[in-house]
């Protein structure tokens, strides 16, 4: 009866776990990017709306109604749970939409969900949490826009035509072939909402234009929608400042201002460049190492649904924000049902114009869709799964990146854990030990200069790393002695700003149900008589534990002292050892406040104040920032300090965790030509903190033990071949053990 009794829970088990992977295959196209189809369905759906009046996002007039934005728009959750949980239906995929109303009196920005996908009949206005309206002036600029900057600018530099061939030793904006100029331009566009107005500098256009400034930067008005009436409000060139390009060329041609004389252009000047230079002792005619999969992947990818080890995921790209990963799930068992990228900021310091003013706010820039193509061997290994993505951002039709994103499975080249148990008399007990294996999730974004390299890594042990690597060429200014206060000479004439980069994730944790609490745990000293020599004192270390029971109480800020553990658990799951199943959460980061709190464009990343806050799950709460924040940080559409404001209880409640990691980056002369990835990550860690009864990687059959035998010669126990393949080596497992002197 006992046996029927234990098999009948085994089978219930297994039942259960099948059921569960079932429902998260079931559950994940609920999160899959618009298709190709779905995309081309929504536009023709709109612009069979008559009172729209659409036309094409690439015709040349500004003052036109048009699409900007189409992605996907996520269900709420709870009626993904439905499907997630209980394999109920899904509900109806649906799109948002940004439309540009920039044809009638008071141009406007307006969003819409549309549905249901993929054959849409309906739409519905979508707001911001309290209805915040939206300037138009804080849309993200477009392509066409940037066509009439550009006639604009050859406008100006045909009137500076001299200055700048002179200066530059032959380059010009027009009519050039190999020796042209192109430009740069500042955001936030202005100093306060509604405007638009931006500094635009001018580089040389050679391999790596970034950091070749010529030192010439002008402030172009371009709110109004008729470019005849954009104006040039000012101008700087030699560290002064002009109200016209008339008045700096005529001072220019009376030797009133000092002229500017770049070195000249020359094959040396090609600092930029990736092309090799220097001595190396690298043989360059022997590959270096490579990974392999000697019987194939272990992974298995079925469209945005990912399983391996005992994870599974759904994952997207989010066209304006970049990669997310939903219902997380250690087998079986829902750890996150969503962790997020949300926002990036890189905002500088500087001498000249552009550098003061350039408080970059990536997704305004669409920093999802800038996910370009990944080079095998290079950006992911050649044994990688590479997928193209879709997107549609200033676009008249859907825009395909090829092997965009990728997934792989690594070697760490360190072991997970392991022990060497000696038994001091020259040998040993045994030898354990399990190698790291990972499962990464990639993809990257290439916000003009700077390349981030977006990871999602999965370790065997029921560990979730998510990492941002930063790489791509620094953000740089014409030199001046003053610069020195705020960069480094890295080149003749170039100044690399000193910024801080911050990225914001949003991490919906449900730790063994949605029902979750929040605590930190620090360390106190404590003095008291010691019980067994009670003359003296023991002075030791005590768990100090913190319930946080407010949103408020739970919204960390930068500048204070930051707790040690951060513990997310659910108060009413235990494990077997009667501990309150939980994960943690674990920073890698040295990030900072970038404003003072309040400080004008800091009020559009009111997020940045905070490395953790933790508020109570809201469908009204989906994102932290927004695609009109980088032209509008002033008054921002979202603004993520009303989310902790109304200091809801969080105590065994749906949790998120809104977690800020960053770096100051001051830039070197080994910042030339690109920044380097080593020493340039930051992320955090989930780690699970008595949410299992002992490490769940035991399951993983890599492990090898080895033992002396009763003849001395070591006895190996495995549970995988041992023969894995020339390709990795022709040699077998070999270990001895002993040690002895000489």
């Amino acid at each position: 009866m006992r046996l029927l009794f234990l098999l009948q829970l085994v089978c219930l088990a297994g039942c259960s776990t099948s059921r569960s992977r079932e429902w998260a295959h079931h559950g994940a196209p609920m999160f899959a990017d618009l298709t190709v189809r779905e995309m081309k369905a929504v536009r023709e759906y709109l612009h069979g709306i008559p009172e729209m009046e659409l036309t094409n996002a690439r015709s040349k007039s500004l003052k036109k109604n048009s699409i900007l934005l189409m992605e996907l728009h996520l269900p709420k959750k709870y009626e993904a749970l439905r499907a997630l949980d209980r394999g109920q239906a899904k509900p109806p995929r649906q799109a948002r939409v940004i439309i540009q109303f920039g044809n009638q009196t008071k141009p406007n920005i307006t969003e819409y969900i549309v549905g249901p996908l993929p054959s849409p009949k309906s739409h519905i206005v979508k707001t911001f949490k309290g209805g915040r309206p939206t300037q138009f002036e804080a849309r993200p600029i477009t392509a066409v826009e940037y066509e009439h900057i550009v006639d604009m600018l050859g406008k100006i530099t045909t009137t500076a035509h001299k200055l700048l061939f002179e200066t530059t030793g032959g380059f010009s904006f027009t009519n050039c072939s190999d020796r042209c100029l192109t430009f740069s331009d500042i955001a936030p566009r202005g100093l306060g909402p509604g405007e638009r107005r931006s500094w635009i500098m001018l580089q040389k256009f050679v391999e790596g234009y970034f950091i070749h400034p010529v030192g010439f930067e002008v402030l172009i008005n371009h709110q109004d929608l008729d470019p005849e009436k954009w104006t040039v409000e000012k101008v700087w060139y030699s560290s002064t400042y002009f109200d016209s390009v008339e008045e700096l060329v005529e001072k220019y041609e009376s030797g009133e201002v000092e002229k500017v004389k770049l070195p000249d252009h020359s094959d040396d000047d090609f600092f930029s460049t990736y092309v090799p230079r220097g001595h190396s002792n690298t043989p360059t005619n022997i590959h270096g190492p490579k990974l392999v999969e000697p019987q194939g992947p272990r992974y298995h990818v079925d469209h945005n649904f990912v399983e391996y080890a005992g994870w599974s995921f759904a994952y997207r790209v989010r066209s304006s924000a970049g990669l997310q990963v939903f219902d997380l799930r250690f087998n079986g068992e829902r750890i996150a049902y969503e962790i997020s990228l949300q926002e990036a900021i890189a905002f500088y310091a500087g001498d000249t114009p552009a550098a003061m003013q350039t408080k970059y706010i990536d997704a305004g820039w669409a920093m999802g869709t800038s996910t370009y193509e990944l080079a095998p061997g290079i950006d992911c290994p050649e044994i990688a799964t590479f997928v193209d993505l879709y997107h549609y951002f200033d676009t008249d039709k859907p825009v395909h990146y090829k092997n965009a994103l990728c997934i792989f499975e690594m070697t760490t080249a360190m072991p997970l854990r392991r022990h060497f148990n000696s038994n001091f008399q020259g040998g040993y007990n045994f030898f354990g030990g399990l190698e790291n294996t990972v499962l990464v999730l990639r993809t990257t974004s290439t916000v003009y200069n700077y390349d981030y390299i977006w990871d999602f890594l999965f370790y065997l042990n029921g560990v979730v790393e998510v990492k941002v690597s930063a790489s791509g060429y620094i953000h740089a200014t014409f030199f001046t002695p003053n610069g020195l206060h705020y960069g480094t000479k890295v080149y003749n004439y170039v100044l690399g700003n000193l910024h801080t980069h911050l990225i914001h994730y949003k991490v919906d944790l449900d730790i063994a149900g949605r029902e979750n609490s929040f605590e930190t745990v620090d360390l106190k000293y404590v003095n008291f008589t010691n019980p067994w020599s009670p003359k003296d004192f023991i002075v030791q270390s005590k768990l100090h534990r913190t319930e946080h029971k407010t949103e408020r109480s739970a919204a960390f800020r930068f500048g204070k002292k930051f707790p040690r553990y951060l513990h997310f658990y659910n108060p009413n799951e235990k494990n077997k050892w009667g501990h309150q199943k939980g994960y943690r959460v674990q920073f890698n980061s040295h990030a900072d406040s970038v404003l003072p709190r309040g400080w004008k464009e800091e009020n559009g990343i009111s997020w940045s104040r905070y490395p953790l806050a933790v508020t109570r799950h809201k469908d009204s709460e989906t994102t932290s920032s927004s695609i009109y924040a980088q032209n509008d940080p002033w008054e921002p559409a979202v603004s993520f300090e009303d989310y902790i404001r109304n200091n809801d209880d969080i105590v065994n409640q749906d949790l998120v965790a809104w977690v800020t990691v960053g770096f100051l980056h001051v830039p070197h002369s080994e910042d030339i030509p690109n920044t380097a990835t080593p020493g340039n990550a930051v992320g955090f860690f989930l780690r699970p903190f008595n949410f299992f009864d002992e490490d769940p990687s035991l399951s993983s059959k890599s492990t090898v033990i080895v033992r002396p035998g009763p003849d001395g010669k070591p006895k190996v126990q495995r549970w995988t071949p041992e023969v894995i393949g020339h390709c990795v080596t022709d040699k077998p497992f070999f270990y001895n053990g002993t040690y002895a002197g000489v």
